[in-house]
């Protein structure tokens, strides 16, 4: 094991309820025994974890937040406007003065701490099934990690109207440190939520390393509405994971949106484990200055009649470096598949780099399939029209370039949301361009 390894393994919770003893100890041994990645591993190729196994980041934050008044970090995380149920982490810590106690009926939130011996049975049984830790080192290490979390479940037939605002804020600390998030979440049959991951952090320079983990299950004819958000300060690291199962007929929408940092990485894992379901996922990242940021996306069709409808936008700008992989595998019984995957770039600058790899693998013979992937920079045709309509270079590049994500903004369901994002990702190009 690699010195990082030994020491991340050793790092134990702080304050762990025991019946979680038993997931830790199988995340102990699956991390003990897997090799850290390294460029040499595929799925790794472009992405160092030099910036986390050089670093200090092996502790935990304090459990009392240097903010006295916790409500100056409202507007870190605030979505104005957002008529939603909201649950606040700081630093790791869950946060009961910022955070909804009323919740809709039919919704079930339930903190690790706070489960009763039922509840209990029922987390034990759920962590840990959706994502595979063999293939993915780093979910090991958040079971290994295991000690606060989320758990939540939707009854059957049920329509929550408003979302769910789950928040993990950071802020500067005297030492570097480490955030284990963990949340799964339980649609039943006919079940229906919009669900909102924001992970957010102050304007100061961030010292932490967060290791995210979410599962995501879906019964028959369950509606997931998934909203992920990685808007952290760009010296924070970010290493996470998302990790669907689909039953009959299920539908998982999910829009994801990062920025870059020292290092980001993002595995999404999408399973049609029930003929009908369909997954629409789409995802827009936008690293600049000398920001990395990694999404590795793999949809698994087990089974017939499945449907996916992929679409990720990178704009890259000045010395930054982004990576795609995406891959839609279609297992040998899953005829009548009808799969899309779709890559596009844009490079604002001629030092910005983008390693793309969409990727097919198929084993059946009745599918519909098709990937494909682009990389570009701002057509001088179109600048030139804007420029003869009397719009200065820099403004027509901002205007370009937000056209290029917009189509996939447009697709948030949530209205406040989407004015939420226009002014950050439109400030982002401003900077740009100046």
């Amino acid at each position: 094991m690699s010195d990082f390894a030994e020491a991340a393994v050793a790092l134990s919770p702080q304050n762990s309820p025991g019946w979680l003893g038993e997931l830790q100890q199988q995340g102990r041994n699956e991390w003990q025994v897997t090799p850290l990645p390294t460029r040499k591993t595929e799925a790794w190729k472009y992405t160092s974890l030099h910036p986390l196994s050089s670093g200090d980041f092996l502790r935990w934050a304090p459990a009392k937040n240097k903010f006295t008044d916790v409500n100056r970090l409202r507007p870190f995380y605030a979505i104005e406007g957002l008529d939603a149920a909201r649950l606040v982490f700081i630093n790791g810590h869950f946060n009961a003065a910022l955070s909804s106690s009323d919740f809709a009926e039919g919704l079930e939130v339930l903190r690790f701490a706070e489960a009763d011996e039922a509840q209990r049975q029922v987390i034990q049984e759920s962590l840990g099934s959706i994502a595979d830790r063999s293939e993915h080192p780093f979910a090991a290490l958040n079971d290994s990690w295991i000690e606060e979390g989320l758990f939540i479940r939707v009854a059957a037939n049920t329509r929550i109207d408003k979302p769910l605002h789950v928040i993990y804020l950071t802020t500067e600390q005297a030492e570097a440190f480490s955030v284990q998030q963990r949340l799964f979440v339980e649609l039943e049959s006919g079940a229906e939520l919009s669900l909102i991951e924001h992970f957010a952090s102050t304007e100061e320079a961030q010292n932490s390393f967060t290791n995210a983990l979410t599962e995501l299950r879906l019964q028959a004819n369950a509606r997931l509405h998934h909203y992920r958000l990685q808007l952290e300060e760009e010296q924070a690291l970010h290493i996470g994971g998302v990790h669907v199962d689909l039953q009959r007929d299920a539908l998982y929408d999910g829009f994801h949106l990062g920025l870059g940092g020292r290092l980001k990485r993002i595995d999404v894992v999408v399973n049609h484990n029930g003929s009908g379901a369909h997954c629409d996922l789409n995802g827009v990242y936008l690293p600049r200055h000398e920001q990395h940021i990694d999404y590795h996306t793999c949809i698994e069709h087990r089974v017939p009649h499945c449907t996916t409808e992929e679409n990720f936008r990178g704009i890259i700008g000045e010395r930054a470096r982004a990576v795609f992989n995406g891959r839609i595998h279609i297992h040998k019984d899953a005829q009548k598949t009808n799969a899309q995957l779709n890559n596009r770039n844009l490079l604002t600058s001629r030092e910005a780099e983008i390693d793309t790899k969409p990727e097919l693998e198929i084993y059946a013979d009745d599918v519909q399939c098709a990937h494909g992937a682009t990389i570009a920079q701002l057509e001088e045709k179109s600048l030139y029209y804007l420029q003869s309509r009397g719009i200065a270079r820099r403004e027509a590049e901002v205007m370009l370039s937000f056209g290029f994500i917009n189509e996939l903004i447009n697709r948030v369901n949530e209205p406040a949301l989407q004015d939420y994002l226009r002014p950050i990702l439109s400030e982002l190009f401003v900077e740009d361009a100046r």
